[in-house]
């Protein structure tokens, strides 16, 4: 019900041409392979939630949206990948999501609509709003996760680097490789140390925050026209 009403207010604002619901295959991932602690810390999927998740399914094809998950994959990969897709083509893509992680799919043509109050209040990021409101541009938000790691998906991080110092050095060096490719010119402290000892993760916490744009998808954009509810399978359903 709660899913039926958000979704009522985002067709009723965007009315989009095409639309698509990304779902998380499962908890296994390609990122918990690489680092067995990814997500770690989060509480179990309550099994109240876990067995509507059917019928949430069921509700967008009969919404005439298209919901599709892929083993081994988020849902952010999935719609990393498709919004690729979409602006390639040269279309204008609006991403509605909760997760500020996906500000660094901001393109010209791609903007984030991120959520701060169930669906009725979002938050637009375009390239633009991204460097006014951060210093930096969208993928640049990557490097700057990669150094400070993200305790909601469980993370490290570079000891000592947080939120601010991350955002300093990504301006300053534009890139967590630039930021290697430089530090022997670093001076001393205790910062250069850390930053030393923790080279391997912050390489690797680059590879978890980035979101796929080439995720093996077997679905294309034409699969996501958007139809409009079927009125006779609706009923039934409800």
């Amino acid at each position: 019900y709660g899913f039926k009403l958000m979704l009522n207010h985002v067709l009723d604002k965007f009315h989009p041409d095409y639309a698509l619901a990304a779902f998380d295959a499962g908890k296994k991932t390609f990122r918990t392979k690489m680092y067995k602690d990814y997500k770690g810390g989060r509480n179990k999927t309550p099994d109240e939630l876990v067995e509507q998740i059917p019928y949430v399914h069921q509700l967008c094809d009969n919404c005439g949206i298209k919901s599709y998950q892929l083993k081994n994959y988020e849902a952010d990969d999935i719609i990393g990948t498709l919004a690729k897709q979409a602006d390639e083509k040269g279309y204008e893509t609006l991403i509605v999501t909760g997760d500020r992680d996906l500000i660094q799919l901001a393109t010209e043509n791609t903007t984030v609509a991120r959520t701060m109050k169930g669906v009725t209040q979002t938050k637009h990021y375009t390239p633009q709003t991204v460097e006014d409101e951060l210093g930096i541009t969208p993928t640049q938000f990557i490097d700057q996760k990669a150094l400070m790691g993200d305790s909601s998906d469980n993370y490290p991080g570079v000891s000592g680097i947080g939120e601010k110092r991350a955002l300093k050095l990504v301006q300053k060096y534009g890139s967590v490789e630039g930021l290697y490719d430089n530090i022997d010119s670093m001076k001393k402290s205790k910062m250069k140390e850390n930053l030393v000892k923790d080279e391997k993760v912050a390489k690797e916490d680059k590879t978890l925050a980035t979101i796929l744009r080439d995720a093996p998808i077997e679905i294309t954009l034409d699969d996501a026209k958007y139809t409009g509810e079927d009125k006779d399978k609706l009923v039934p359903f409800y």
